[in-house]
């Protein structure tokens, strides 16, 4: 019982939209529509600055923490590892298709690394500092995104690490690609937004 109220409550917090919060709070708006029209930290950078885009950034990251921690928690020693690794999964389903917005949030990237980096923190790290490597050189914050997600499950796999950690490595690594979908278009017509570049 306690294991399926952390799974629900993880997907409560996850839905908890920091970006869509801090444009009602900062400016009145909601940021589902402007900019990218995205709800994470990405375009709230974008439209309402470093300060808050930080905020998002680090407070959709901690959720995806808590929800794991949560999972540690509620589940029993026979469980493992899947309550934590099913609680971190419904706190980016949270966040991407969060329940008190209208099915409408963000790409989960921040929780995504929240999450991983919990589950197993070398392979995250890694993965995360190639991706800053790639974001600083080409000023694609998506394309970073999609690198990380995607080299998650390779290193997990050459590490040997458990069962469960690989497989949500590889669903989330689907959900970064389904949720970037117009984002790899973009990127391959040559017209994706850089890093720090208004959008027209």
């Amino acid at each position: 019982m306690y294991s399926i109220i952390s799974i629900v409550v993880s997907y409560l917090l996850g839905s908890i939209s920091f970006s869509y919060l801090f444009g009602k709070w900062i400016k009145g708006i909601d940021i589902r529509k402007h900019g990218s029209g995205n709800a994470g930290a990405t375009n709230t950078l974008r439209v309402l600055g470093k300060g808050p885009a930080i905020m998002v950034l680090l407070l959709d990251g901690v959720k995806g923490v808590v929800a794991v921690l949560l999972g540690e928690w509620a589940s029993p020693g026979a469980e493992g590892l899947w309550i934590p690794v099913l609680c971190g999964l419904a706190a980016i389903i949270g966040h991407n298709w969060p329940i008190y917005f209208g099915f409408r949030g963000g790409k989960g990237i921040a929780t995504t690394i929240g999450v991983m980096a919990t589950l197993c923190f070398i392979p995250t790290l890694i993965a995360g500092l190639t991706a800053i490597v790639i974001i600083a050189v080409t000023r694609f914050v998506s394309l970073g995104s999609l690198i990380l997600t995607a080299l998650l499950p390779f290193l997990l796999w050459g590490m040997d690490r458990p069962v469960p950690i690989l497989l949500i490595s590889i669903l989330l690594c689907i959900f970064a690609i389904v949720r970037h979908r117009t984002n790899i278009v973009k990127l391959i017509q040559g017209k994706e937004n850089k890093l720090g570049q208004k959008r027209a």
